[in-house]
């Protein structure tokens, strides 16, 4: 939790500046997920390779400003509760819990199944943020809820690609990227 220290010197209307720096301590942590996913997201754009690529070319780049929006949406967020929002890339790696996305120049289909280890990732803690912030702030709730209408969906778009006709997916199981990555590719030999 905050300190002393970084609680801000105002808050939201109904929120005690303890709360609000704990809202925003909440949303920081999305921040710097959503960051990442954003530059994975391009990263994986510059690198998809194979026949499918500009499928997945070209279905990331509206992803990438989606993701984008959100960003800004919680940054903004931060701001509004009092605290400041750190979006550096030194802040980033300092702060997160999960590794550097893995893969280099990959086939569409490896990439599409490590993106689906990724978006698992930021879906699950988005969901843990909103019920963490349910009780104190119906704003950021609401904020959270939303990307995850659109989190969701881009993740389906994703899967898509992974499932065969009969409803299995081919990363079922994975626990990493390279796991699930490998798994799809498996799948498609």
């Amino acid at each position: 939790m905050a300190t002393r220290k970084q609680l801000p010197k105002y808050t939201v209307p109904t929120l005690t500046p303890d709360e609000g720096a704990q809202v925003a301590e909440v949303l920081q942590l999305r921040l710097h997920a959503l960051n990442d996913l954003a530059l994975t997201l391009k990263h994986v754009h510059w690198n998809v390779v194979g026949p499918h690529f500009i499928a997945v070319h070209e279905m990331l780049d509206p992803q990438v400003d989606a993701v984008r929006a959100m960003v800004d949406a919680i940054a903004e967020r931060i701001a509004t509760l009092g605290a400041a929002p750190s979006g550096t890339p030194g802040a980033i790696v300092a702060a997160r819990t999960w590794n550097d996305y893995s893969l280099g120049r990959a086939t569409a289909i490896s990439h599409l199944g490590a993106l689906d280890e990724v978006y698992q990732g930021v879906i699950t803690g988005h969901r843990t943020a909103a019920t963490d912030v349910e009780e104190l702030d119906d704003v950021t709730n609401d904020l959270l809820v939303g990307h995850l209408h659109e989190l969701e969906l881009f993740h389906w778009f994703v899967r898509a690609h992974l499932e065969s006709a009969g409803g299995a997916l081919s990363t079922a199981g994975a626990t990493t990227e390279k796991d699930a990555a490998q798994q799809a590719t498996s799948a498609t030999e």
